[in-house]
């Protein structure tokens, strides 16, 4: 369809309205990797304990999935993005007061529900509002904006915890997401045509149903929700918890420098996301810049593997380098989008992107787990040290899983950047 000057507008304020809800999201992803230490210390959690606390986000983020990509295909996103941000505001300022470890799992609980339902209401209302040609580009624009949250839970985010504390960090986060919650009431609309936002859609149970199992049948699915649980899964258990603490304990480096890498690792991320989503669409190729950009990601874990020292300036690099290639898996939701009817791309990229925060949940405590089987006992402050070697035995099951969506890459179908779900039936 013709857009409209108005149109254009009105999606253009509709965007910044959501991809500043979604920069709340990632800073709430990656956020304990930033203040590792001080949960460490506030509740004196064990690896695997922490790793539980990080993961609890994305348990529920995960279980989400396929519900919120029923409702913003029924009911529309302007509702689901409302209601996400009342329960995520409450969560941060339960979580920013928790006194006690169960109190601060059930804060966490509460966001990664409350967070769970922006991403895909995102893609959603791009699919809507957008050109189709454009989808990767403009997604990859809006998550370039949407890292700068997960570049604040690197160094800001440590800086702020150590300057003004980490709860008040949380609660000023929740009382940010209550007042996004009324701007996405009042500027989002479902539809594009005038007035269809206003009114609730009749919901047949028998064609969601029908629609999801299509999208569950459909073998073309899930080479794309592979790719998204291997890089997306080992990328959320590393950035999301393990680097920074990785950084101090087995590099010796201090906490504010640990923090940059990881900052930088988040920047270059989101420059990926932008660089990779606007190549693709230029290419008019999806599965050959997957495979390109999978497969460097693979091979940067094999140097973590070695444990080998470096000069700062390679670390950096690396760092960045690794951020740059991570973003291979954001292209997997046009991927999956493009070999499913359009009316299903709630459900089509919800389906995929099940694998990546399932891989969170799994892969968080996993680590922690396999780190505390080998743990000597040594303490400072409350807050256990691992070894290097603790490290590495936790890294090879990430570095596995990282090959494992690099391996999936090339089951992955070319689209050429359209929809090709009709040819595939016939």
């Amino acid at each position: 369809m013709e857009f409209t000057p108005e149109h254009k507008r009105r999606r253009l304020v509709m965007l910044v309205v959501v991809v500043a809800a979604y920069v709340l999201s990632f800073f709430q992803r990656f956020a304990p990797a930033g203040i590792a230490q001080d949960l460490a210390a506030a509740f004196q959690t064990s690896a695997a304990s922490l790793g539980a606390l990080a993961a609890t986000y994305f348990y529920v983020y995960t279980v989400m999935q396929v519900p919120t990509g029923i409702l913003v295909d029924t009911l529309g996103p302007r509702r689901i993005l409302f209601l996400g941000g009342l329960v995520a505001g409450g969560g941060s300022l339960l979580f920013g007061m928790a006194d006690s470890l169960n109190a601060a799992l059930i804060g966490r609980t509460l966001v990664g529900l409350g967070v769970s339902v922006v991403f895909i209401a995102m893609l959603k209302i791009i699919a809507v509002w957008f050109e189709e040609r454009r989808f990767a580009t403009v997604v990859g624009m809006s998550m370039l904006v949407g890292n700068l949250g997960s570049v604040l839970a690197g160094a800001p985010l440590s800086w702020l915890a150590q300057a003004a504390g980490w709860r008040g960090v949380f609660v000023g986060v929740g009382i940010v997401s209550l007042a996004l919650a009324a701007a996405c009431w009042l500027l989002v609309r479902d539809r594009v045509e005038a007035g269809e936002g206003s009114h609730r859609h009749a919901v047949d149970r028998t064609v969601v149903l029908s629609g999801l199992l299509s999208v569950l049948k459909n073998p073309y699915t899930w080479p794309a929700a592979a790719v998204n649980f291997g890089i997306a899964g080992s990328f959320f258990a590393f950035a999301g918890l393990w680097a920074t603490p990785y950084l101090t304990q087995v590099h010796g480096m201090t906490r504010a420098v640990a923090s940059s890498h990881l900052s930088l690792y988040f920047a270059g991320f989101a420059i990926g996301c932008l660089f990779i989503g606007g190549l693709s669409d230029r290419l008019q190729r999806r599965k050959l810049v997957v495979l390109v950009a999978a497969h460097i990601y693979g091979l940067i874990w094999l140097v973590w593997l070695t444990g080998m020292t470096m000069p700062q300036a390679v670390s950096y690099l690396l760092f960045g380098l690794m951020g740059l290639s991570t973003a291979a898996f954001t292209l997997t939701w046009a991927c999956a989008k493009e070999v499913n009817p359009p009316q299903l791309s709630g459900m089509s990229t919800s389906v995929t992107n099940i694998g990546g925060f399932l891989g969170g949940a799994l892969l968080q405590p996993a680590v922690g787990w396999i780190m505390d089987l080998s743990w000597n006992g040594a303490m400072r402050d409350g807050v256990r040290l691992y070894a290097p070697a603790d490290f590495k035995l936790g890294f090879l099951l990430l570095a596995a899983v990282a090959w494992f969506g690099v391996t999936a890459a090339w089951r992955i179908r070319e689209t050429r950047c359209r929809n090709i779900h009709k040819e595939l039936v016939s």
